[in-house]
């Protein structure tokens, strides 16, 4: 698992690479933190073009992200999701709180 971070004007961009599982999920989670933590952004935008898999602790990292921005009222919108995560993420009504939006890491 990859996390890259870009911030532009009010928002952070995110990019998730790989797999995001029970075996990534640790590393994820803390360079999530770290990233999210630390910003001043007025939103973030996560990119999941590359993400290959996620399960259901990776569904768990990221609404545990969610519940920290929404704390700081900092929204979270998904951009490019792949096949798998966009099912996903409609299965699991996940759109409703991480809304889906065009766009992503440059």
């Amino acid at each position: 698992m990859q996390v890259k971070t870009r911030a532009h004007k009010n928002t952070l961009f995110i990019s998730l690479d790989g797999e995001l599982d029970e075996f990534t999920a640790e590393y994820t989670r803390i360079n999530l933190d770290q990233a999210m933590i630390q910003t001043r952004a007025a939103q973030i935008v996560i990119d999941l073009a590359n993400l290959r898999f996620m399960d259901s602790t990776g569904i768990g990292v990221l609404i545990g992200r969610y519940k920290k921005m929404k704390d700081k009222n900092i929204p979270i919108y998904i951009s490019n999701p792949s096949t798998q995560a966009e099912r996903i993420f409609k299965m699991t009504g996940l759109y409703s709180i991480m809304p889906k939006v065009q766009g992503g890491v440059s």
